[in-house]
């Protein structure tokens, strides 16, 4: 991989939408990473301020300056940048809208995690699955794969905390290859350091390649 898709860029940072299967960071046993293609393909290895898990895809913002990252490290940690995820999991949700509230074990200690949910498509074919709109309101490991996972919703192509029997199935029926969660869209509120962004990563092919072999892909796509 020699690029990446940049969504946005200015002088404080750059968001780009990052493809599933790519580590964020460089390290032991870590041959390409997001902030390693950054580093050349802007000379200079860029400011970490949040993370997506490696399976995952979609859009992360990045820094440029040590005063840019420490400003929007605030606000990923005071909870002032509102995420939003798209997910396509096994079933359906108990309700078209509504909150998981369910404390998580982070390293031995018990912490209060919230996730907000919304029903985009149901659509069945010989399994059922729902395409849903996630919004963490905290910020734990894994929450939102824990969160559905404990539902009775997991993610579809979840190694970890997923259905493995039914990903076993998809990958020779569906082609379920990669995991079904993408980081959508990231709203950056307007602070005395940068202006107001409001930042969009399309779906990616596994997405549109899975929801055609599904029916009533095209109706759940459209409301996106």
């Amino acid at each position: 991989m020699k690029s990446l898709e940049v969504l946005y860029e200015d002088e404080l940072c750059i968001a780009v939408n990052k493809p599933a299967g790519l580590a964020v960071q460089g390290g032991k046993g870590v041959g390409i990473s997001l902030d390693g293609i950054l580093a050349r393909m802007r000379e200079r290895r860029p400011f970490l301020v949040h993370r997506l898990d490696k399976d995952t895809s979609g859009v992360i913002l990045v820094a440029k300056t040590k005063e840019a990252a420490a400003g929007f490290s605030a606000l990923f940690s005071g909870g002032g940048i509102v995420k939003h995820y798209i997910a396509i999991c096994k079933g359906g949700p108990v309700a078209e809208k509504g909150t998981i509230a369910l404390d998580l074990d982070i390293r031995g200690s018990v912490k209060k995690s919230v996730t907000r949910f919304k029903l985009i498509q149901f659509f069945s074919c010989e399994d059922e699955f729902s395409l849903l709109e996630l919004e963490p309101g905290t910020g734990r490991m894994h929450q939102i794969r824990r969160h559905l996972a404990a539902s009775g919703n997991p993610v579809l192509g979840d190694d970890k905390y997923g259905d493995f029997s039914l990903n076993k199935k998809l990958k020779k029926t569906m082609k379920l290859n990669k995991l079904m969660l993408h980081a959508s869209r990231l709203v950056v509120p307007e602070t005395k350091f940068c202006g107001y962004l409001d930042l969009n990563a399309p779906l990616p092919e596994h997405f549109e390649s899975f929801l055609k072999f599904s029916h009533g892909e095209h109706q759940g796509m459209e409301k996106l």
